[in-house]
């Protein structure tokens, strides 16, 4: 047991290793209430699921229910135990904040973030924080950063994948990533909107496809904008195993080198590859073997997507019952990377 009285073991007993879930998503009760006040004026449509979990609606965006675990923190902390996981890095998840323009953005931010601190605090072992900013308002998001740093349990900041209709090479951002790099807060990234919704509004496909798709399109910005080579202590994670990023990095070097307009870096883009970190959630054991053989296991996290509708429910066992990984490995993405980069 830990000093807050939750454990963590699952229902094969106890983990050698205290496990980390970096891309575990929570919507605070508090946050909620000033989402309500503020939301429909804005567009946004929301409700608590007839008991079963927010509900969100936002133009083609449509999210939950997820389940009351996604709010109340003492049922994620049953849920946690019984998966094994020992800490869980909290972070807002569609619709984020960015369509409720400067004030309101603020706001909800600020709410947000201070209840990150508030669980933190509540439960020192089990809980840290991924910081929301108001994006849309640069200046008063860079405000934000230097308020967060100063809160108990916040580890890094969270971000999408483009700031409504900006991409995140756009040098609006720059001082923040200043900030961000200075104070040593890695970037976390997450789809919300995805390219072309209305081919995607079937199927499923704008979660399936479509986000693994945006997270490719994030980080060949990052790249070819600039922003890893301008900021080269900046840490950036790449969320779902990077999306189509990893696969596809040998096409955007093919163009490197073919195209002049391209030859905005010094480096090729597959060079960038270890710029970034990975979570585990590709769905597939052959996803992280990947990962591991050309990106390197010090690069990979464990997340588990808590706790949508395709989340992995046992996110431990995923990394220990992979039949590639080695059990050097098992301790670096279960546990020792995220340390190091959480400074948990």
């Amino acid at each position: 047991m830990n000093g807050d009285g939750h454990g963590a073991s699952n229902r094969h007993g106890a983990h050698a290793h205290a496990a980390i879930d970096v891309h575990a998503h929570w919507y605070p009760e508090s946050w909620l209430r000033e989402l309500s006040r503020r939301g429909p004026a804005h567009g946004l449509e929301w409700s608590d699921g007839d008991g079963r979990g927010p509900v969100f609606r936002y133009g083609h965006l449509s999210t939950g229910p997820a389940g009351p675990r996604f709010v109340d923190l003492d049922a994620r902390l049953q849920a946690m135990d019984e998966q094994g996981v020992a800490v869980h890095a909290l972070s807002l998840s569609q619709p984020m904040l960015y369509w409720a323009g400067r004030e309101d953005g603020l706001a909800l931010s600020v709410a947000f973030n201070d209840s990150l601190a508030a669980a933190h605090e509540a439960h020192p072992q089990r809980f840290v924080g991924l910081a929301t900013l108001p994006m849309q308002a640069p200046e008063l998001a860079l405000r934000e950063v230097e308020r967060v740093a100063t809160l108990p349990g916040v580890r890094g900041v969270y971000l999408a994948t483009r700031i409504l209709d900006r991409e995140l090479s756009d040098p609006v951002f720059f001082e923040i990533y200043a900030r961000l790099e200075a104070l040593g807060l890695p970037l976390f990234l997450h789809p919300i909107f995805v390219i072309d919704a209305a081919r995607l509004q079937r199927h499923y496909l704008t979660n399936l496809l479509g986000n693994p798709f945006e997270s490719a399109i994030a980080a060949a910005h990052l790249i070819f904008g600039g922003v890893l080579d301008r900021f080269p202590r900046l840490e950036v994670v790449l969320p779902h195993a990077g999306g189509a990023f990893p696969w596809l990095v040998g096409r955007l070097t093919r163009g490197w080198e073919k195209r002049a307009d391209l030859k905005t870096t010094t480096q090729a883009p597959r060079d960038y590859l270890r710029r970034f970190h990975y979570d585990t959630i590709g769905y597939a054991d052959e996803v992280v073997d990947f990962l591991v053989r050309h990106v390197g296991s010090d690069r990979v996290l464990m997340g588990s997507d808590y706790c949508f509708p395709i989340a992995y429910e046992q996110p431990v066992d995923v990394i220990t019952s992979n039949r590639f990984l080695a059990r050097d490995d098992h301790a670096a993405i279960l546990e020792g990377n995220a340390r190091r980069l959480l400074r948990i």
